[in-house]
């Protein structure tokens, strides 16, 4: 089901299949900003990400001596979540385990998603919390997927992100399986702008690690219009859109990623894990501000 938050000038939309932000509208415009999920390109709008980051070897990892299996970014953003708080600003959705999730994941856990709209200003706050009576182990990310370009008469190549911070950036490669094959490039030296092109995603996503800046701003040399994410305790970012010549853009705050090719395939050991101990709350939120 489809949920909406208004403010003086804009909507959000989001439906209860996955807590997946579907629409960010500029209503004076009419200008939709969120990638309206056309299943010839790219079938998802902004999924979250949760237990896992990216993909699996063989779509499988161990824990204590079992192997499970869990499909690429884990299993919340394909759930039906229960919406338990509503007020005109603000949505609160929370997905829990059960026995199909207990089968690919077995640990006990709440995942509330809360949207809160603010003027200008969308803020997502995930919070995770180990309901179980053992240690859990979990990734968490972000997959928004926005509109490029904006207006009409604009090519993509008009658009760029512009980083908070000078950044010395080289992307980690994936292979053809989605995970990291050990291989970097450098992307940027000591610069703020990245322009955006079809090109870097012919190699799959652009993956970060380390980041300097907390802000990501996509912005357009032939309009004024600025999305800006910011994204503190997010370890990890990756940049996609399908290969060709797609019309959007993916920013993804990450906490967790995929994992390396010929790694480890226990849980404990996958780079980016995040440890909850039982009755612990892990907490993180991502600003979304349109100017």
């Amino acid at each position: 089901m489809l949920y909406f938050l208004q403010s003086d000038n804009y909507e959000v939309g989001i439906e209860s299949l996955g807590a997946e932000l579907q629409h960010f509208i500029k209503q004076d415009e009419k200008l939709e900003l969120i990638w309206q999920a056309n299943p010839a390109v790219w079938a998802s709008h902004a999924p979250n990400l949760f237990p896992i980051v990216g993909e699996l070897p063989g779509q499988q990892y161990t824990f204590n001596g079992k192997t499970y299996h869990m499909d690429r970014h884990g299993f919340a953003r394909r759930r039906e979540f229960k919406l338990v708080e509503q007020h005109h600003d603000k949505l609160v959705f929370e997905l829990t385990d059960d026995d199909e999730t207990l089968q690919q994941y077995p640990f006990k856990f709440r995942l509330l998603i809360a949207y809160k709209l603010e003027g200008n200003r969308l803020s997502i706050t995930y919070l995770v919390t180990n309901t179980g009576d053992h240690t859990s182990y979990f990734s968490l990310g972000a997959h928004p997927g926005f509109n490029v370009p904006l207006y009409a008469g604009e090519q993509y190549e008009d658009y760029y992100l512009e980083f908070e911070k000078e950044e010395t950036l080289s992307r980690h490669l994936l292979n053809s399986e989605g995970l990291l094959s050990g291989d970097t490039e450098r992307v940027l030296t000591q610069q703020r702008v990245l322009p955006l092109q079809h090109a870097y995603f012919d190699k799959d996503a652009l993956v970060f690690k380390r980041l300097k800046s907390d802000t990501v701003t996509l912005a357009s040399h032939t309009n004024p219009r600025r999305i800006e994410l910011t994204f503190p305790g997010f370890p990890y970012l990756g940049i996609w859109a399908k290969p060709g010549p797609s019309r959007y853009v993916c920013i993804e705050p990450w906490c967790g990623i995929a994992s390396r090719e010929g790694g480890s395939s226990e849980l404990k050991e996958k780079e980016g894990i995040n440890e909850l101990r039982p009755e612990a709350t892990f907490e993180r939120t991502i600003h979304i501000t349109v100017s």
